[in-house]
């Protein structure tokens, strides 16, 4: 498995060959608070990195969710699609929590990304 990169709107991705798992950081689950509903993206939805693919509802507000790299979902977490399920994503949000998954059409946009140092400094900077 590789490494965790982040974005600035706290998702991460982790890059499975050409393909990349998205979900929510720890920093973003604790923000949000007890998970309620996940509004999963379509399969085969084409986005662009930083396209707003789906939204997570919590008891305290709603967050979108955004491409963290260009390509095509290809897969989502449809354990998620039961809301008693939905808080998975604040038990486990960078495994069992993970949102979807995009088969990505540029791959350098994982270099982009933050490194889990850079995410870290970027969190306490706020």
């Amino acid at each position: 498995m590789g490494k965790f990169r982040y974005t600035k709107d706290h998702e991460w991705a982790l890059q499975e060959n050409n393909r990349v798992r998205i979900g929510i950081s720890e920093f973003a689950q604790s923000e949000l608070g007890d998970i309620a509903f996940v509004e999963l993206p379509p399969i085969g939805k084409v986005v662009k990195r930083g396209d707003p693919v789906c939204s997570i509802d919590s008891l305290k507000s709603s967050s979108e969710i955004y491409a963290p790299v260009s390509g095509k979902i290809v897969q989502v977490n449809t354990i998620l699609e039961n809301e008693e399920n939905c808080c998975i994503i604040n038990s486990d949000p960078l495994d069992e929590g993970w949102i979807f998954v995009i088969e990505m059409t540029c791959p350098e946009e994982m270099k982009q990304l933050l490194s889990e140092k850079e995410y870290e400094q970027f969190i306490k900077e706020g």
